[in-house]
């Protein structure tokens, strides 16, 4: 069986070095917010391009303490509406609730998958919110949240030109693009602030749960860091109410290796994808838009087509292992009962016919030809 991600062969690359840096942590007794952290945070925020990298326990928890950060701030208050695609990964949408904000669902862009500006744009005009016959204040619409989905960097200047019009926060739902670069800017510094996954499958993943928040502005920075820390700055003084979400000192330690290798192994990724693009020629089966440069990470290599079902169990017969991402919109789960009849068609086709097929940094050559044979000999019902 090829596998959709084989993680074993992912860190056996760098084994010796995590166990190295294991040792360290094992060795130095302090395991919660030491230098390994601090180090992390600085590395981090430097790759990324910005001020603040601030670690906290999981890619959910990065962007609910941003939110919950702006309404300590006095910035959003509840209620308030946030722009968010409807296509993505429900994470995305629990972040935004769980501070008792108003997701706006907005359809993405089909070629892309991605928020797509003019439906946000269309939103902010008339009020309108998207598959609905119900309205939305627009002067209580305080952010806009787009996700690069898949690890394609989702079109940030025409969101960002969006949000100054409408005077938005813009938060970067940056979990699966960890690199993704338009013009030697990375993924996390487009925003007001961005929240990355280091979930183990990630493009950079720890060995366990992790996440972080990015930032250039250092009011929003201290008040994230304070609320992951039970909403103290200072030990047993505490001035909001927070939670515990921080970055541990064995996790920093892990993604300080990898992170040391992400470049390459992204590039390793777009070799992956670019044998995919050239080799599959099947007339059912649409590819990613090609983006002719560096915005694309790849954590997924998806395609669609009307045939979904039928075609993964057709690579399952032939050892092939795939994955849907996702199979239920969120405003069709059972989470989110009251939008079920919310009518967002590209959303609902995205998800019925998306299809992930093996990919990762180690994935050979050979694998990927099998992949390739496999689908082109696909005879669709």
């Amino acid at each position: 069986m090829i596998p959709f991600l084989d993680l074993a062969s992912v860190n056996q690359v760098y084994r010796d070095e995590l166990i190295a840096a294991a040792t360290r942590v094992i060795d130095s007794g302090w395991y919660i917010q030491g230098r390994e952290v601090q180090a992390f945070e600085n590395e981090f925020a430097a790759f990324c391009g910005v001020s603040h990298a601030i670690g906290v326990g999981n890619g959910l928890d990065a962007l609910t303490l941003i939110l919950r950060a702006y309404m300590e701030m006095g910035v959003m208050n509840e209620g308030d509406g946030i722009i968010v695609p409807a296509n993505t990964y429900i994470a995305t949408i629990l972040a935004i609730t769980e501070n008792r904000l108003t997701p706006i669902l907005v359809e993405p862009d089909p070629a892309t998958c991605n928020l797509d500006p003019q439906s946000a744009r269309n939103f902010l005009e008339s009020g309108c919110i998207p598959g609905t016959s119900e309205t939305f204040p627009i002067d209580r619409i305080k952010g806009i949240m787009p996700v690069h989905l898949y690890g394609r960097l989702a079109p940030m200047e025409a969101i960002n030109a969006i949000a100054a019009t409408y005077q938005l926060k813009v938060i970067e739902d940056a979990a699966q693009a960890h690199g993704a670069c338009r013009n030697g800017q990375r993924a996390g510094s487009f925003g007001d602030a961005a929240g990355f996954s280091f979930y183990p499958g990630k493009n950079l993943g720890a060995l366990g749960d992790a996440g972080a928040v990015t930032t250039n502005d250092p009011a929003l920075a201290a008040m994230v860091r304070a609320l992951g820390n039970y909403g103290s700055h200072k030990k047993y003084i505490n001035e909001v109410a927070g939670i515990n979400s921080r970055l541990d000192e064995m996790q920093a330690a892990l993604l300080r290796v990898k992170l040391a290798h992400l470049d390459e192994d992204t590039q390793k990724r777009r070799m992956a994808a670019r044998a995919y693009m050239q080799g599959i020629s099947h007339p059912g089966i649409n590819l990613p838009m090609d983006t002719g440069d560096d915005s694309h990470v790849f954590h997924l290599f998806t395609i669609r087509t009307k045939h979904r079902d039928a075609l993964r169990a057709h690579l399952e017969n032939n050892h092939i292992q795939t994955l849907i991402h996702y199979p239920i919109p969120p405003h069709l789960q059972k989470a989110y009962a009251a939008w079920s009849s919310h009518s967002l068609p590209i959303t609902e086709s995205i998800h019925r016919e998306i299809l992930s097929l093996p990919m990762g940094p180690t994935i050979t050559q050979k694998e990927i030809q099998h992949v390739i044979t496999c689908i082109n000999a696909f005879d669709q019902p």
